[in-house]
């Protein structure tokens, strides 16, 4: 696998064993193909977080989750517990098992294929084979399931499914897709692999050559030149696992999105979520004790989704997880709101973003006159209040920006004295100053109260798309 010294020095995405030595402990992060996590699985979690962590899970913009503050000597008996349950079927390609798929796979009315086992499948071929061991550990695939709502995804390589049974496989950069039968997806998918993307010559162009190359090392020539190359997929549609509350199952039964704020879930909240998987039961895409367990399922925008409730059922969970201060409200100042870690887990970050993101969310929340998330929202959720959408926010402690989502965003990057907010794929900004500096909106945060008023306004300004 052709990856560069460079590359391989700077890839230091952790695992669980291989963790990060962040400011506040270790931190082991977890891969979830698909986000799909069994009620066990989660049970088990849940007491690692409160025996060798920090009491909380983070849930990652791949649909990871990761335990911070790990105690000196915990590395062995965490790898040992979260293999019992099935969450490390591998130790050599722990790190490379970056999988999203659609939560609503199989369930929701905008897709066309339930694609829990694609993911199975891509999950155990790119564990089968030593070669992709090597892949870099920020690798993403994505397997949507044609509902569209990965389609804004950063993914590196991609398959979505076609209302005419095939499915389209995409490379990121390349300006068409391939069209393929559904049993040859997943080689296809991994010959893509056998060049790294960053490292293709001729831009686009060479990433068309790819899908060609990786159909041919697929075997389906035949296919491709019969198909033709197809048109890259469309624009994402409904996001279901974006948006917190009930959404309507093609069963009559509901999917319940809980939105948790800055991805920060705590021991006792994942327990109330495991006990509502269980209500819901298992969904027969995996191992022993689905049936009985029930699954969740992690989301790259920091939710989890449980499945398969009664409408009574939903309406009882949506209830205990806002007591348990979870969002399942679409209208929440929480919704499109995300965060890196900053102070003092580490050591990097210039401030404190966790505290400063929630101050500017309860302060936007106490404005009645605070623009709301009316655009864009699933037909199935009830009306929300009207005004302005807004964009997704990230607040960064430093430059690094991790954990950013892609696209369309608003910055908000600690600067030492202050922030710097910048509209990221959103055209001019019309952003309140505090403290201007260069051009760019720096607010600077000192003071408790006008200063985090200041720095929520500016932020409201800046998300605001109409």
């Amino acid at each position: 696998m052709p990856t560069s010294p460079r590359e391989r020095a700077r890839d230091a995405c952790p695992g669980v064993l291989t963790t990060h030595p962040a400011a506040d402990g270790a931190l082991a992060r977890l891969r979830l193909p698909g986000g799909r996590l069994t009620a066990a699985a989660a049970k088990t979690l849940a007491g690692c977080a409160r025996e060798f962590a920090d009491g909380h899970l983070e849930l990652t913009s791949r649909a990871n989750v990761q335990l911070r503050g790990l105690a000196d000597g915990t590395a062995e008996e965490l790898a040992a517990r979260v293999s019992a349950v099935g969450l490390l079927p591998s130790t050599t390609h722990e790190r490379v098992r970056n999988i999203v798929g659609s939560p609503l796979s199989g369930r929701g009315e905008a897709g066309c294929r339930d694609i829990a086992p694609v993911v199975a499948e891509l999950d155990r071929r790119l564990c089968a084979d030593p070669a992709l061991a090597a892949l870099p550990g920020r690798l993403l695939f994505a397997v949507d399931d044609g509902s569209g709502d990965l389609a804004g995804l950063p993914a590196d390589l991609a398959l979505r499914a076609l209302p005419s049974g095939e499915m389209l496989l995409a490379v990121a950069g390349a300006t068409r897709a391939l069209r393929l039968p559904v049993h040859v997806a997943v080689p296809a998918l991994l010959a893509a692999t056998a060049w790294r993307i960053a490292e293709l010559p001729g831009g686009p162009g060479g990433q068309d050559g790819l899908l060609a190359a990786a159909a041919t090392e697929a075997g389906v020539v035949g296919i491709v030149q019969a198909a033709g190359i197809a048109q890259a997929a469309g624009s994402a549609t409904v996001r279901a696992g974006a948006w917190p509350g009930p959404h309507p199952q093609r069963d009559g039964r509901r999917a319940l999105t809980v939105l948790v704020p800055l991805g920060r879930l705590s021991a006792d909240q994942l327990d109330l979520l495991t006990a509502a998987a269980a209500a819901g039961g298992g969904d027969g895409a995996g191992g022993a004790g689905d049936a009985e367990d029930g699954v969740l399922v992690v989301t790259p925008w920091r939710s989890v989704v449980l499945r398969d409730l009664d409408p009574a059922e939903a309406t009882r969970w949506s209830r205990a997880a806002a007591d348990a201060g979870l969002v399942v409200d679409p209208a929440s100042s929480w919704v499109g709101v995300t965060s890196c870690a900053g102070r003092p887990g580490c050591a990097r970050a210039l401030a404190d973003v966790r505290r400063d993101a929630a101050v500017s969310v309860r302060i936007r929340a106490d404005d009645p006159s605070a623009p709301t998330h009316p655009a864009g929202r699933p037909r199935a959720l009830p009306p929300v209040p009207v005004g302005p959408a807004l964009a997704p926010v990230h607040w960064s402690g430093c430059e690094r920006r991790c954990g950013q989502p892609g696209g369309r965003v608003v910055e908000v990057v600690a600067t030492g004295s202050g922030y710097r907010i910048r509209r990221t794929g959103l055209g001019a900004a019309a952003v309140a100053s505090v403290g201007a500096d260069g051009g760019e909106a720096t607010v600077v945060s000192s003071s408790p109260v006008d200063g985090h008023r200041d720095l929520a306004a500016a932020v409201r300004s800046a998300r605001r798309l109409a």
